[in-house]
């Protein structure tokens, strides 16, 4: 097995951090993996905002439903699905660009990007002994972010990362196992006895984990997670109009 590999595997979600500070030519390498890193067409529908300031920090934690190890991690990175530098290049030969900027495929083509970068910063920054975890809750107070960061219109903030210096390294979560999410040739829609072999045996970790123990099945999480009415980031439907890319009648 190889140190890619090695490092791949050996990830964990880090909620703790130290005070020591991440180097910049380290966060540069990490930028730099980004920007490298598979895009649609060499369009580069991604940028990133990088968040340092302690107090700014501590604003993004509030806003992101108070979760302190964003103002903990010495950096947070935020996603954004960015159309603005596509707007500007059309702007400049003439062509216009609301009127397809508002086709549901380039909100996926950003947000599967965004995913790509962000997958890319964490393994490069897991390569330094960095640790990181994702936050989705930038979508929360969107509008919010979109004030705060100075976003221009057709930007939309998806994800954020913490970067640091790990306080303590948590256990891994336990995972599906491979055969009920990578298949040979065709999906297969029989899942229903892997996911009951798996809840037994996620009920059994949950139980044994050193810390947070707890009770519970993982297909009960996504039951539990998914109750109707579904509606955890409310501001995405209004996000999107102001951001320049669905009008009302779209959405």
């Amino acid at each position: 097995m190889n140190e890619v590999i090695k490092s791949l595997l050996a990830h964990r979600s880090v909620r703790a951090y130290t005070e020591k500070a991440v180097e910049d030519e380290v966060l540069d390498q990490i930028i730099g993996a980004v920007q490298i890193a598979p895009n649609w067409v060499n369009l580069q529908h991604v940028s990133v905002i990088v968040v340092k300031d302690q107090s700014r920090r501590k604003k993004f934690a509030a806003l992101c439903g108070d979760q302190q190890h964003i103002a903990q991690a010495p950096v947070f990175l935020i996603f954004c699905a960015d159309y603005y530098r596509t707007w500007l290049a059309c702007r400049a030969k003439g062509q216009p660009f609301d009127e397809v900027v508002g086709q549901i495929d380039n909100v996926l083509v950003g947000a599967h990007e965004v995913g790509i970068a962000l997958g890319t910063a964490v393994a490069a920054a897991e390569s330094f002994g960095l640790g990181t975890v994702p936050i989705g809750d930038i979508r929360l107070h969107a509008l919010d972010a979109v004030t705060e960061l100075g976003l221009p219109k057709y930007v939309l903030p998806l994800l954020g990362l913490c970067v640091g210096y790990p306080a303590e390294w948590p256990g891994q979560k336990f995972r599906l196992p491979k055969e009920a999410v990578c298949f040979e040739e065709r999906y297969n829609q029989s899942l229903a006895p892997l996911l009951a072999q798996y809840d037994e045996a996620y009920a059994a970790y949950l139980m044994e984990r050193p810390q947070n123990s707890r009770v519970g099945t993982w297909t009960q999480l996504a039951a539990d997670f998914y109750r109707p009415p579904y509606d955890h980031y409310p501001e995405v439907p209004e996000l999107l109009r102001r951001q320049g890319f669905f009008h009302s009648e779209q959405l």
